[in-house]
C-alpha cells in the first residue's frame, strides 16, 4: 500500500495541473471563443457600409467637451464610406513618410496622419507577404487616424482648420528623420496657422501647433489631439492579454494603467442609447497631468502624449453605429486648458505620437527620455518581475546563440541551475519517503487506534531521517511562475515574433504548425479546417514531445493502488499534451525540454539514495531484458 502523504502529494499535483489545465480553457480558449462569435454575430447584424455614419458625412458625429475652457473636439465625418485604401489615399494630396522604419504619408486636407505602414513588419514569415498596415486614411473600410489641432473655447467663433481644411507645404519635401515638414493654413479671418511634424528614425512624432493672431480682437483657444478608429478592431481574444484603450492619465503613481476594452465601451453606448441618451460610451478621467493615451494591439500601438507638465482633460470613448447619426468607432483624445491669443501674438502647443510597433528597447528608451511608466504599454503583467528579467536573459543568450529557440533552450538549463539546490532537496526528500514506506507501514499497523500517537510518530520518523512530507510539489509550484513568464515573453513581445528555431518550427511565438492527423504533411489536407471537430485536431510533434516526456517523468513513480488515481496519472498528459498543441511553439519546447531535464535528474537522485526507480517496470521494459538475460544465459 501506498504512502497517504505520498499520495497526498500525487493528489494535489494533479489538482494544480488541471487547474493550469480549466485556467487555460477558461482564460485563453473561452475567450477567444467568444470572441470568434462575437465577431461573426458583429459581421450577420452590422448596419451596411452605405448606411453607417450618413449622418456623420456632415459633421454631426459628436466630439469630447473639455472642462479646461468648454470647447469641444470636432467629429469624425465621413469615415464610413468604405472605399479601398487606395482610393481613400487618394482623396487628399499628400506629403510622404519616409524613415527606417515607417512609410506612408500625410493628408494635407485636414492634416492628418492617416496612412503609416511598418517598413520592418511583414504580415507572415514569408518575405513577399505584404507589411504590417497600421493607419488608414478617413473614408477607408479601416479608418485609423490621429489628428492635432486647435478648437475654440466656449462663446469663441474663430475659424480653426477642421477635417475638410487644406493645408500647405512649405517645400515640397517628404517627412524623414532629418527633414522635418512645415504646413501652414489662412482662415482668411485674420489668423495664421502653422504645423510642424517631425519623426525620428523609430516610431515617434513631434507635432507642434502654432497659431498667430493678426486680428484686432483677442481669440481663446485650445489645444487637442486624437486618435480614431473606425470600426470593433479584430482582437486576439486573450484573458491575459489587453487589447483596446489604454492610457496612464495621472501623474499620481497610485492611479495606475487605465485598460478598457472595446466591448466594455460599447456595451455602455448600447445601454445609453436604450435610456434614450446618445450612444456613446465614455470614460471621463476629467482634469490631469502627465502621462499618454491611445489604443494597443498585441504588437502594434498608437498613443498620444500630451505636454508632460501640462493640464489636459482625457476622454477614451466608444460610438456605438446609429445610421444616420454616428459612425461606429471608438477614439482616445485630450483637449488641453484653454490659451488667450492677443492680437499681434502667438501661440504654440506641441505634442507626441507614437505609432508603431512595440518593440521593448524602443518603448524603454522614450520612457526613460520623459515619458512617464511608458513601459506599461508593453502587457508584461502581474509576472513582470520575472518576465523582464527572463526577457532580457533571452535577448542576450539570442544574440549570442544566434537563436531565440536554442536562448530558451538555455534559459531552461540556467533555471534549472538555479532551483537545483532546492530541487535536489525535494527529490531526495521523495526518494527517502519511499526507502522509508515499510517503517512507515509499520507504524501505521502498530498505532493504528492511536491517530495522535501515530503521527507523533511518523512526524519523529520524518525528522530522523530529514524528510519533507511536503516536499514533492515544490518544484512544480517553483516551475509555474517562470512557466508563466516565459508564456507572457513569448505572447506578448513582438522581439519574439516571428523568430524562428530549426526545422518546420519558423515562429517561435505561434503554435507548432506540424500535425500528427496528417501525418506530418504527408495528407494533402489541413485537418484543422474541417467543420465543427477542426479545431481540436491541431497535434503538433513538440507538443507529442512534450507529452511523452511528461508521462516518463511520472512512470517514475510507482503504480497507484487506487485505480482511480492511476486513471488520471496516466490520462493527465494527454490532456496536457493536446491542451498545449495551441500554445507557442517556444513554450511548448521549453516545457518539453524542462522536462527531460527533470527527468534526468529525479531519475539520478532516486538511483543515487538507493529508492525503487519504476520507470523500466512500468514501460514493461524489465520483462525484455529479463527476456533478454535469459536467451544469452542459454
Amino acid at each position: 500500500m501506498n504512502d497517504p502523504d505520498q499520495q497526498k502529494n500525487m493528489i494535489l499535483a494533479v489538482v494544480l495541473s488541471l487547474a493550469v489545465l480549466l485556467g487555460w480553457q477558461y482564460m485563453f480558449v473561452w475567450p477567444k471563443e467568444q470572441e470568434r462569435r462575437r465577431q461573426a454575430q458583429m459581421q450577420q447584424t452590422s448596419v451596411p457600409p452605405a448606411q453607417v455614419g450618413a449622418g456623420a458625412a456632415s459633421g454631426s458625429t459628436p466630439g469630447s467637451p473639455g472642462a479646461t475652457g468648454g470647447g469641444t473636439l470636432p467629429g469624425n465625418g465621413g469615415v464610413a464610406s468604405g472605399l479601398s485604401r487606395p482610393a481613400a489615399i487618394a482623396l487628399s494630396p499628400r506629403v510622404p513618410v519616409a524613415t527606417p522604419s515607417l512609410m506612408g504619408s500625410i493628408a494635407l486636407k485636414g492634416g492628418r496622419i492617416d496612412d503609416l505602414v511598418l517598413g520592418k513588419y511583414r504580415e507572415t514569415t514569408d518575405p513577399k507577404s505584404a507589411n504590417v498596415v497600421l493607419f488608414e486614411p478617413s473614408g477607408a473600410k479601416e479608418a485609423y487616424f490621429a489628428e492635432f489641432g486647435w478648437v475654440a473655447a466656449a462663446g469663441q467663433t474663430v475659424a480653426v482648420p477642421n477635417r475638410d481644411s487644406v493645408w500647405t507645404q512649405q517645400g515640397t519635401g517628404s517627412l524623414t528623420p532629418t527633414t522635418p515638414v512645415t504646413l501652414t493654413f489662412d482662415n482668411g479671418q485674420g489668423q495664421a496657422f502653422k504645423r510642424m511634424i517631425s519623426v525620428d528614425d523609430k516610431y515617434m512624432f513631434t507635432v507642434k501647433d502654432e497659431v498667430e493672431n493678426k486680428g484686432t480682437a483677442p481669440i481663446v483657444l485650445q489645444p487637442y489631439g486624437k486618435i480614431f478608429r473606425l470600426g470593433t478592431p479584430k482582437t486576439q481574444g486573450f484573458a491575459v492579454l489587453h487589447e483596446g484603450l489604454i492610457g496612464v492619465l495621472s501623474s499620481d503613481t497610485s492611479v495606475g494603467l487605465q485598460e478598457i476594452d472595446y466591448a466594455a465601451l460599447t456595451k455602455e453606448a448600447t445601454t445609453r442609447e436604450k435610456e434614450k441618451k446618445t450612444a456613446i460610451g465614455e470614460k471621463n478621467f476629467g482634469a490631469t497631468k502627465g502621462g499618454w493615451l491611445g489604443f494597443t494591439d498585441k504588437y502594434w500601438a498608437a498613443v498620444l502624449i500630451p505636454p508632460q507638465a501640462a493640464t489636459y482633460d482625457a476622454h477614451l470613448t466608444g460610438y456605438k453605429a446609429v445610421p444616420g447619426v454616428q459612425d461606429e468607432g471608438f477614439q482616445s483624445d485630450y483637449l488641453l486648458e484653454a490659451v488667450t491669443v492677443a492680437p499681434n501674438a502667438s501661440q504654440a502647443s506641441q505634442a507626441q505620437l507614437f505609432a508603431g510597433a512595440k518593440e521593448v528597447r524602443t518603448i524603454n528608451a522614450y520612457g526613460e527620455a520623459g515619458i512617464k511608466r511608458f513601459d506599461l504599454m508593453i502587457d508584461w503583467g502581474w509576472s513582470h518581475f520575472i518576465a523582464k528579467p527572463m526577457f532580457w536573459l533571452i535577448e542576450k543568450l539570442s544574440a549570442l546563440l544566434g537563436n531565440f529557440g536554442l536562448a530558451i533552450l538555455a534559459v531552461t538549463v540556467l533555471a534549472k541551475a538555479a532551483f537545483f539546490p532546492l530541487a535536489n532537496k525535494s527529490y531526495e526528500s521523495m526518494a527517502k519517503m519511499k526507502k522509508m514506506q515499510p517503517e512507515m507501514e509499520r507504524m501505521k499497523e502498530l498505532y493504528k487506534d492511536d491517530r495522535e500517537r501515530q503521527q507523533k510518530e511518523m512526524m519523529k520518523l520524518y525528522s530522523e531521517h530529514k524528510i519533507n512530507p511536503a516536499s514533492g510539489c515544490l518544484p512544480m509550484l517553483l516551475q509555474f511562475p517562470v512557466f508563466f513568464a516565459l508564456y507572457k515573453v513569448l505572447f506578448v513581445t513582438i522581439d519574439m515574433r516571428q523568430a524562428p528555431f530549426y526545422g518546420w518550427v519558423k515562429d517561435l511565438s505561434s503554435a507548432d504548425p506540424s500535425n500528427l492527423f496528417n501525418l506530418f504533411g504527408l495528407l494533402p489536407f489541413n485537418p484543422i479546417s474541417l467543420p465543427v471537430i477542426g479545431e481540436y485536431l491541431h497535434l503538433g510533434f513538440w507538443p507529442m514531445v512534450m507529452g511523452a516526456t511528461m508521462w516518463m517523468t511520472m512512470q517514475l513513480n510507482p503504480q497507484q493502488a487506487d485505480p482511480m488515481q492511476q486513471k488520471i496519472f496516466n490520462w493527465m498528459p494527454v490532456m496536457f499534451t493536446f491542451t498545449m498543441a495551441g500554445f507557442p511553439a517556444g513554450l511548448v519546447i521549453y516545457w518539453a525540454w524542462s522536462n527531460i531535464l527533470s527527468l534526468g535528474q529525479q531519475y539520478y537522485i532516486m538511483q543515487k539514495n538507493g529508492a525503487d526507480i519504476h520507470l523500466w517496470k512500468n514501460l514493461g521494459v524489465d520483462k525484455w531484458i529479463e527476456r533478454f538475460k535469459k536467451k544469452s544465459e542459454a
